[in-house]
């Protein structure tokens, strides 16, 4: 299996059509509702999926959360780039 490109700073991710965030009152947790799926998504995993709105492009969201958690820019960027690059390819999120 080879390598993913890197995602482009100016990918646009968003819930892919069908799938929905929604917080589970059940399960007392938020999870991502996918055709014949569900995802619970950890901490980190939330922060970036609450912002992939098909509007905001990675940069933007990498900017804020390296902001909010006061975190090296690379290491933030790194980590959202392998996550949204993995659920693009696994069509959870479009870009």
């Amino acid at each position: 299996m080879t390598a993913a490109a890197p995602l482009s700073g100016a990918v646009r991710p968003g819930l892919a059509p069908g799938v929905r965030l929604t917080f589970d009152k059940a399960r007392d947790c938020w999870v991502v509702l996918a055709p014949e799926r569900v995802l619970v998504p950890d901490e980190t995993a939330l922060e970036i999926l609450q912002r992939c709105n098909g509007a905001r492009p990675v940069d933007e969201i990498v900017d804020e959360l390296a902001s909010v958690y006061k975190a090296e820019r690379s290491e933030i960027a790194q980590d959202v780039q392998d996550m949204v690059g993995d659920l693009i390819e696994k069509r959870i999120l479009v870009g």
